[in-house]
Formats: C-alpha cells, structure tokens, sequence
C-alpha cells in the first residue's frame, strides 16, 4: 500500500491545475491540545505528502470526549465541517473545540497556510474542554456561523473582514426546547443561496448526561419530562431534529424553526451540488440516508430513509457524508462499523451502491461504538473536486486514507498517512 510519497515536482500546483486531474490540497485539524493544522499535498494519483504543520493559536480537546466524558475516544465532539474553505479558496476557518475558539487562514496560490487572526466564539469554557465543532460560512453576508455541542447557546456569530480578521458578534442561538434543555446539535449548513441554516442534531440528552453503565456501554433510554421512557437520541420520535434559521439581511438569524429531521439522529446534510433546494441527511442512529427538499419558505420534506445492512447490530452511527461532484454517488462513514457505504443518487431516488464500499479499517480495539462493535471511529470524510478520490479520518487507527472511487460505488485503496491518536477531525481541500 502506497505510504508517505517524498516531495514531488506537483507541490507548486496551481489552483487551476488542482481542478484539472493535477492533484491539490487537503487539509486537516490535529485537535491537539496546541491545535494545529495539516496540510497535505495530493498527486495526480491520490497519494498524500503531508507539507507543513500549522499552529492555530487556539487549544483542541486532545484525545478528550467532552459528549461522553470519555478520557481518550474518536470524535469527540460529535460533529462535521470544522475546517472549511471560503468558496474563492482564499481562506481556511478551522474551530478550536477546547478554547471555544476559532481560527482563520489565509491560502496562498500554493495551498500554504498563514494564520491570520484566533477569536473566541463567547462561549465560556465549563470542565475541561468547549465544544465549538462546526462551521458554515456566507460570503455575502461575510459572516461564519458557529456551531457548539453544548448550549443553550449552541450557535454565534463571527464577521468576517476582507482580510480575514474575525469580529465575534454578541448573537446567540440555542437548538433547545422548552422540554429539552441539553440537545447537542452536530452540524451547520447553508442553503446554497444563503437564505437558510440548517442545523443537525444527534442527541437530546448527551452520554455525559445520560450515564453508562457498569461495563462502560452508554445509557441510551431515559425517564423524560412526562414520566415516559424515551431515547436519548433526537428526533426518536419527536419530529424536531433539524432546526431551520432564516439568515437576515445583515446576517444575523432568525428564530429557529423545529422540524421534521425524517429518522433518528439527523446527524449530517449537505446539499446537492447542481439541485440548490435538494440534500442528503445521514443518519446516526436510523441506519440510513434519506433526500431532502427545502422550500423558498424554509420548510422542508423528507423523503423514506434508505437503510444500510445492520446485521452486525445497532445502532450502526452512520455519521458522515460527501456527494459525488456529479450528484450521482453518496459516500457515507459508518462510525460503529469501521468504514464507508456508497448510495447511488437517481433523481429523488437513493440506492445502495456498495455495502460496505471498502474493507474495515482496524483500531486498536480499545474503543466500541454504540452497536458494541470495537471500531477505529472513522470520521469525516471529503470528496475531491474531481471526483475520483475519497478521503477518509480514521481517528483510532491514527491513519487517514485515500480511496480511488469506482462506478460501481467501490473503494480501492491509494494512500495512507499517519495522524495524531484519536483526536483529529475536520477534512477540506481542492
């Protein structure tokens, strides 16, 4: 298996070049305690070289779960889309969970970074670490939305100067109810025109509040308010797990609306790349991915949730999702079961491609998912803009792994880098 490449002739490769077959750049968090940066070059042929290492200024939860409490476990907190790209490619904004903090960069032509400016979110850190973990950006409005695990204030603001510079604005946004003081949100996303946010969520009561029991499993039925046993997990059955924000004119938010998320744990969304008003949700504990549709009034439909093989247990945490640039493939990480089911996207149609798509990747079997399954905790993944490699954190095996893609919807195996133990997350390039 084709390891660590030396330095090639393709590390000057232009922005165009990378858009062209010429390979590009990829980047990752560490989420270290002193966070940092990777950047990695990607060949023509999907191989990765890791280029430099840089500091974000702000602190990661190291291997520390905040959602569970855990010492040292995979995905700390939950979530997707902590480092991003503006769409110019001209900056790169990555959180740092365990200062409840954020970062920007500037890119240069060669993808190299250079920290611009570190903020706080104006969120408090209370025990051992924040949980800032997800990020959405608004060029128009100049604006970055900031998603935290714990609330009540689950998501700020932050503007955006045309230098880079961050201002952190003193809104505040909660995705709690009234009868659900301790939801954890997962992701924030903009609808492709900017008119919307819409924000994920997996659990309403969290692991670190729920409890485990004896031998360490996770307590996941709970008393609720009314006296009855209920899920900890959202949206199961409550039809309230995606929160709908209209983004103003100034880019502030409106009121969030509470809707139908279609399954349990409506964990990941991204919108299709040539339908505007169509995504995908993953989901964590439904088992599947479901077609969504919002309207120019911000409701949204949700189609039947397309499941994956759970003959190995449930609940298989499928958390983690990227979309072919043609619209025509979904790739989405299996948390629990150690590696990536592929969908095949046919008009309002979903199909399961490969199941799984590529061989399990192995941890070092001190780590169980909610199934019971010991797993490597794979999780974000990200497409290339070309479509022909995915790329894959596989946090307790300490590896992140290239794939070339096939038509069919299987995965062959490129590369495989080294990474930090446990903690790095967040996946964004071109």
């Amino acid at each position: 298996m084709p390891k660590e490449m030396g330095m090639s002739k393709e590390m000057g490769v232009s922005r165009e070049m990378s858009m062209n077959g010429r390979g590009g750049h990829l980047y990752m968090q560490t989420n270290e305690v002193k966070n940092a940066i990777i950047h990695y070059h990607r060949s023509a042929s999907g191989t990765l070289t890791e280029v430099e290492r840089v500091a974000t200024g702000g602190a990661g939860s190291g291997t520390f779960k905040p959602i569970s409490g855990q010492e040292s476990a995979p995905n700390s907190f939950e979530g997707a889309a902590s480092v991003i790209l503006s769409p110019d490619r001209k900056f790169l904004f990555a959180t740092n969970g365990g200062d409840n903090s954020v970062s920007s960069f500037a890119v240069d032509a060669q993808g190299k970074l250079t920290r611009i400016d570190t903020k706080p979110t104006g969120n408090a850190v209370e025990g051992k670490s924040g949980t800032a973990k997800s990020l959405a950006y608004s060029p128009s409005k100049e604006m970055l939305y900031v998603v935290h695990s714990f609330g009540p204030d689950h998501i700020r603001l932050m503007s955006v100067s045309s230098d880079g510079k961050l201002t952190p604005r003193a809104e505040k946004y909660t995705c709690n109810t009234r009868n659900k003081p301790h939801r954890v949100p997962t992701m924030g996303v903009l609808s492709p025109d900017e008119k919307f946010l819409l924000v994920g969520t997996t659990f309403d009561v969290p692991i670190a509040i729920s409890g485990t029991y004896p031998d360490g499993s996770p307590i996941l039925w709970v008393t609720g308010p009314d006296g009855e046993i209920r899920s900890v997990a959202s949206n199961a059955p409550d039809p309230d797990g995606i929160v709908v924000h209209r983004v103003n004119a100034d880019g502030t938010l409106g009121e969030g609306s509470f809707q139908d998320g279609g399954g349990g744990s409506p964990f990941y969304i991204a919108f299709l790349h040539n339908r505007p008003d169509t995504f995908i949700i993953a989901y964590a504990v439904g088992d599947g991915v479901a077609l969504g549709r919002i309207d120019e009034d911000g409701r949204i439909g949700v189609g039947k949730v397309v499941p994956i093989d759970t003959s190995r247990g449930k609940i298989a945490e499928l958390c983690w999702a990227s979309v072919s640039p043609d619209d025509r493939l979904l790739y989405a990480t299996v948390f629990g079961y150690s590696n990536i089911t592929t969908f095949h996207i046919d008009g309002l149609e979903l199909k399961v491609a490969k199941d799984p798509a590529c061989p399990i990747v192995e941890g070092d079997g001190t780590f169980r998912g909610l199934c019971g399954d010991v797993s490597s905790g794979p999780s974000d993944n990200w497409v290339s803009p070309d479509g022909a490699f995915l790329y894959q954190i596989y946090g307790n095996a300490s590896k992140l792994v290239g794939y070339a893609t096939k038509p069919d919807g299987s995965l062959e195996e490129v590369t495989s880098v080294a990474i930090p133990y446990n903690s790095p997350e967040g996946l964004a390039g071109f």
